[in-house]
């Protein structure tokens, strides 16, 4: 089946300029290949280095309407990034985007935690105009990623809009997962 939602994947690495193959491409390609998602991957090793790319995205991607979920690949703690050794919180990244993410899901694996206080997740959305955002209150448990769920995540949002309806069926299908990661999804 195909499918005309895609992804944006945007992973914070320490230098652009090194280029390397991360688990995260290889787990996209395979998407690609297994499930007919398509998806436009970078990196960025700094803020302007994410505007710039989430710009690009915006302003230059003719498709950029269907991407449906932006996926961030970065380390920080509960309601902050962390690029090249600069931390950033949420408020900040959302006022970089003030009403661009209309619709879309942003996903953060779980290389960094997600813990939003009700009003910070709300802040985020009305800012972003984001419809959802989800991620995992626990880091890479024991080297488990998150990437087996975000891959079944990003499935189910192929073919369910209703983001309460995608988490029951991801719980249904990967609870011991969902649990030990502990997925969160702020809408």
């Amino acid at each position: 089946m195909d499918y005309d939602k895609f992804i944006f994947c945007l992973e914070a690495v320490n230098d652009v300029e090194k280029e390397s193959a991360t688990d995260v491409l290889e787990h996209l390609e395979q998407l690609a290949f297994q499930q007919h998602i398509d998806s436009i991957y970078k990196t960025c090793d700094t803020i302007e280095g994410l505007e710039e790319s989430l710009n690009a995205l915006l302003y230059d991607d003719h498709n950029f309407k269907n991407y449906e979920i932006i996926y961030l690949i970065m380390q920080g703690e509960e309601n902050n990034i962390c690029l090249n050794g600069y931390y950033y919180s949420l408020e900040e990244i959302a006022e970089l985007f003030d009403g661009k993410m209309r619709g879309k899901v942003i996903h953060f694996a779980n290389a960094k935690i997600l813990d939003l206080t009700e009003d910070e997740a709300q802040y985020f959305l009305d800012i972003t105009g984001a419809r959802a955002i989800s991620g995992y209150g626990e880091a890479a448990y024991h080297k488990v990623t998150s990437t087996a769920l975000d891959k079944l995540f990003f499935s189910l949002c192929q073919d369910e809009d209703d983001v309460i309806e995608i988490v029951e069926e991801l719980h249904q299908k990967q609870y011991a997962l969902c649990k030990l990661l502990d997925f969160r999804l702020y809408y």
